[in-house]
């Protein structure tokens, strides 16, 4: 990075219109960096030869963004993390709330014997020092060491399994004590909350009276509980019956249940509705929000600018024919029995075959990875059903999918606009195969939606991937142009932006970002070195 450029520099940046992430007007000024943090904001702030100044020439500077659901807790302690980054900061991100799902890469007994149950199959602990239990210690390996900044969540799934494994059961009393024990040392360390995961093992073994314990924890401390419910469709393997009230509402009913009488700040993760015939779930989704804000539950939700998203490949399998030997698995009657369940869930989802991308199967298979189900089943000569089993098996039922519908546009322009909601990109960068569409230009999609009158308007949209969502989770000087906050700043071209053309697998119209005062992105150019020691892990406070 050249010399005049360091943060240990004054930076003036001239010209700009202001967002300053409250929700206020916006206006043209100037911003004055010292070091890490924010000197002076002002209409005009006198030139310097002690500055190094730059003209943005009437380009548009907003608080760094703030992703409100990530996973990248579980990429911060890479030897080498910049590339799990590079795309976001692309984006103009420059803060993480990670942890999601219940699938926190901390949080757990460092002696557990069931280290190989963390992540619920989704994530592992790769290429990285070993892994770290204690939130304190990963917050401290992490500062410094990573392009952005980190707040983690303490999941719920990472310190059941710490205690149980995998185990399909109730915890016994000894095993819930430590479980809880564990989150509320987490919560005390510098977690910004505690994640739910009921779709994850082992979370979705969890009763509603363990749930309401760890709900209590997150009262008790005034954090967020951000949950993954049971179910994101009409239909689900999470409920037996696949007639009556849709599972998606079976499971918010949950959260209803889990937090009556309560305090907690309960969030919803990724409000979708997965499957065509789930649709018309959204309006009952928003009517149970009122009526709990109503009650003195502080709800909130969040979403993603993509219309499809991620998955295992197993999404639709259900769990007792992956638990049979190959030799059932060929049975007649087992098979008839899977084609009637899998056919009767998909007309019941309004998803099929033809709406799951394979996204990786495994080496050996790339000619699958941007193809169907259904388009491997007519190359292949299979039925679809034949097809997906075949897919399933050479991935050992671990292959990733990217899928949809999960929304609609319409969908997303409503919520958009709903000062409840919270804006993210739940997106990882993959080693292999096709990757999530979010992690490209998802938030800009945000931007664009806004300025083309989809969305809301420019000052509330950067209002809720900044500032309100800094003050959700409590992340303390984030979130805002203002004296004495850091120095996460993002400047963008919003006639860049309105006019792109998105979904290019690139991002578009941002132009500069700076994490902590230092820059990191120059127009196209990422500053490398920067980025290895420019984020800060993020301690909560009231």
């Amino acid at each position: 990075m050249n010399d005049t450029m360091k943060a240990d520099k004054k930076i003036l940046l001239r010209n700009a219109k202001i967002y300053d992430g409250s929700g206020a007007d916006a206006f043209v000024g100037d911003v004055l960096i010292e070091n890490e943090t924010i000197a002076k904001v002002a209409k005009d702030i006198p030139v310097s030869p002690d500055y190094h100044t730059i003209e943005l020439d009437g380009l548009s500077l907003a608080p760094g963004f703030i992703d409100a659901h990530s996973h990248n807790d579980w990429f911060a302690l890479r030897k080498e993390p910049n590339k799990f980054f590079e795309p976001f900061i692309r984006q103009g991100i420059t803060t993480f709330v990670s942890g999601n799902c219940g699938l926190s890469a901390t949080g757990f007994a460092d002696d557990t014997p069931h280290k190989d149950k963390i992540g619920g199959g989704l994530f592992f602990f790769k290429d990285c020092p070993k892994p770290m239990g204690k939130v304190s210690d990963f917050l401290k390996a992490a500062d410094r060491n990573m392009p952005c900044n980190l707040a983690v969540l303490a999941g719920h799934c990472t310190a059941r399994a710490s205690v149980s494994g995998s185990a399909s059961r109730k915890l016994t009393e000894e095993e819930e004590k430590e479980m809880l024990e564990i989150l509320e040392e987490a919560l005390q360390q510098g977690a910004a909350g505690i994640s739910l995961g009921l779709m994850y093992e082992p979370g979705l073994y969890a009763d509603t009276e363990e749930l309401k314990k760890v709900a209590k924890l997150c009262e008790k401390y005034n954090r967020p509980l951000t949950v993954h419910p049971r179910a994101n469709s009409a239909v689900s393997m999470s409920y037996p019956e696949l007639l009556g009230r849709s599972h998606l509402l079976r499971a918010v009913d949950e959260l209803v249940e889990v937090v009556k009488g309560t305090k907690t700040k309960l969030h919803y993760s990724h409000a979708i509705f997965v499957g065509r015939r789930s649709f018309k779930d959204k309006d009952e989704f928003i009517s149970i929000v009122d009526n709990l804000r109503e009650q003195g539950i502080d709800m909130m939700f969040d979403i993603y600018n993509e219309t499809l998203g991620v998955s295992v490949i197993t999404v639709i399998l259900p769990v007792w024919y992956q638990a049979m030997s190959p030799e059932e698995r060929k049975k007649p009657l087992n098979r008839i029995k899977l084609s009637v369940l899998v056919y009767a869930s998909s007309m019941l989802l309004g998803f099929g075959f033809n709406d799951i991308q394979v996204a990786y199967i495994g080496e050996g298979y790339e000619k699958y990875e941007g193809k169907t189900v259904h388009q491997i089943a007519k190359e292949e000569g299979l039925s679809d059903l034949n097809a997906y089993l075949m897919l399933c098996e050479k991935s050992n039922f671990q292959g990733r999918v990217n899928m949809g519908p999960y929304t609609t546009p319409e969908i997303i322009s409503q919520f958009e606009k709903d000062s409840r909601c919270l804006y993210m990109t739940d997106a990882w960068v993959e080693d292999f195969g096709v990757q999530n569409p979010a992690i490209y230009d998802c938030f800009p999609k945000f931007l664009r939606d806004s300025l083309r009158g989809t969305g809301d308007t420019m000052e509330n949209t950067i209002n809720r991937m900044t500032g309100a969502t800094a003050e959700r989770f409590a992340l303390k000087d984030r979130g805002y142009i203002r004296e004495g906050c850091f120095a996460d700043i993002t400047v963008f071209s919003e006639d860049e932006l309105k006019n792109a053309v998105p979904d290019q697998e690139k991002s578009f119209g941002i132009h500069k970002v700076w994490v902590n005062g230092n820059l990191i992105l120059d127009n196209d150019s990422l500053e490398l070195e920067a980025m290895k020691t420019s984020g800060h892990s993020i301690v909560p406070k009231e």
